[in-house]
């Protein structure tokens, strides 16, 4: 696996790199900034793999994004090719009807550098910077978030600010996993008639003042609080757009 080229793509040196917090930083939010958050296979029924080989030829070979199991599995792989030091984390997304998904639900990583940090690049609209797991807020041009410590040992939750206060979406142990600890849960997101990622299509990009995102046929931009959306009227506008706007390659 070449991660010179990952990290090409994100517009990151890798002589630039070092096991540090401020490097660290980089990467996270250049990634955000460069490989959308996707699920276009998903959707057009191709199989998802999340072996080594298939994460680095479908994000760095084929220039496309992918969902969390592919996003952070991929991002832990080239950290730890540059020596950093990286777990992957199960984690279980809070849903509509008011229950915890099941473990392994989402892919997250933390990192260990003079303390431990909370890193995700595979959940959307999430924080753009690595993450203390001690209440500290982070804030950037997304929103502002913070990691709360849960009731039960070794467990925190993920939260973001919204008008009524502290909204929890994720809750996760510091339990070390594999990835083939997740094959099975990669599998269900893809072929569950009750997974989201089966039911639409999704693309999305943080851009440096808010957000891209193509959520079925529809095109939405955030800049600051201002929020816009439209239709989009045909594939090739759709097309257009993912290579345009999102600089997705064009599948052959």
């Amino acid at each position: 696996m070449d991660e010179r080229e990952y990290f090409r793509r994100m517009g990151v040196k890798i002589e630039d790199i070092r096991i540090d917090y401020e490097s660290l930083c980089l990467i996270q939010e250049r990634h955000m900034l460069s490989i959308p958050f996707e699920n276009l296979d998903i959707m057009s029924g191709r199989p998802v793999a999340i072996t080594p080989e298939a994460l680095h030829d479908k994000i760095v070979g084929r220039k496309r994004g992918g969902y969390c199991y592919e996003l952070n599995g991929l991002l832990a792989l080239m950290l730890q090719k540059v020596g950093f030091s990286v777990t992957l984390l199960s984690g279980r997304v809070w849903r509509r009807d008011g229950n915890w998904g099941p473990e392994f639900d989402h892919m997250a990583l933390l990192v260990h550098l003079d303390e431990d940090y909370f890193v995700d690049v595979g959940f959307g609209d999430s924080a753009r910077l690595p993450m203390r797991l001690t209440g500290e807020v982070v804030e950037d041009a997304g929103g502002a978030y913070r990691i709360m410590a849960d009731s039960t040992p070794n467990t925190y939750l993920f939260q973001k600010r919204a008008e009524e206060g502290w909204s929890t979406t994720l809750q996760f142990t510091t339990t070390p996993r594999r990835l083939e600890d997740f094959s099975e849960m990669n599998h269900e997101q893809q072929t569950s008639p009750h997974s989201h990622f089966a039911q639409r299509r999704i693309c999305s990009l943080a851009m440096p003042t808010g957000r891209i995102t193509i959520s079925g046929d529809t095109f939405i931009e955030t800049n600051g609080t201002a929020k816009t959306t439209r239709q989009i009227e045909s594939d090739d506008e759709l097309e257009q757009l993912l290579h345009n706007s999102f600089g997705l390659a064009k599948e052959k």
